[in-house]
């Protein structure tokens, strides 16, 4: 990735302002072959588990809600994409520097959308369990065009909601805490590389997006 210093202090400011922010060409072009040979090797080891709601421990899977399928990855197992990580470590730096948040850790995933899957208007956040700060979705999506839905539907405080088109190696950053959000319906199969960076060190995975 490596944008420099002037870069990351205007999107900083872009999402003080709007709570949120949308950056294209995020990952490098040889970067971005490897993340979908990652993606597409884990989907043919069928590791993708049904991603359900709640803090894990007391998650529930509710299809009505949400129908997506995730896969967590762990920066010592998967070291394939060792350069998203490195890229996430940037992103927090960044934040902590610019923003002062004195982010500490991040929990990611592979997100898979099937055809016809959605997520209703939720924050990231859990009750009495409230560390996640930004939101953090880097799209997978080879040839997007409109109509084939699973847009990122934002809704800014006393504003109309906004509409993200998930385009290939757009990465889009937000308020976990403050940002309501949902999944459009996906008319085709959507991935993304999703997942929050955190006040505390993360111990376990957690189930809700």
């Amino acid at each position: 990735m490596q944008k420099d210093l002037n870069f990351w202090d205007a999107q900083m400011d872009l999402l003080a302002q709007q709570d949120y922010v949308v950056i294209d060409n995020f990952l490098s072009p040889e970067d971005l072959v490897l993340a979908h040979k990652f993606f597409e090797q884990k989907q043919e080891e069928g590791v993708f588990t049904k991603a359900a709601i709640g803090a894990s421990g007391t998650e529930k899977v509710i299809r009505e809600i949400r129908g997506d399928y995730t896969y967590w990855l762990e920066k010592n197992r998967d070291l394939e994409l060792k350069f998203v990580f490195e890229s996430l470590d940037e992103v927090k730096s960044m934040f902590n520097r610019l923003l002062f948040l004195s982010l500490a850790d991040y929990e990611f995933h592979l997100a898979h959308y099937p055809e016809g899957s959605f997520y209703k208007k939720h924050l990231d956040q859990f009750e009495g369990r409230k560390n996640r700060m930004i939101s953090v979705i880097i799209y997978l999506n080879k040839g997007w065009k409109a109509g084939d839905g699973g847009e990122l539907r934002v809704h800014p405080e006393g504003k109309a909601p906004i509409d993200i088109a998930p385009l290939e190696n757009r990465c889009a950053m937000f308020r976990s805490d403050t940002l309501f959000h949902e999944v459009l319906t996906s008319n085709t199969s959507r991935k993304s590389i999703t997942g929050w960076m955190l006040y505390q060190p993360a111990v376990l995975p957690f189930m809700a997006l």
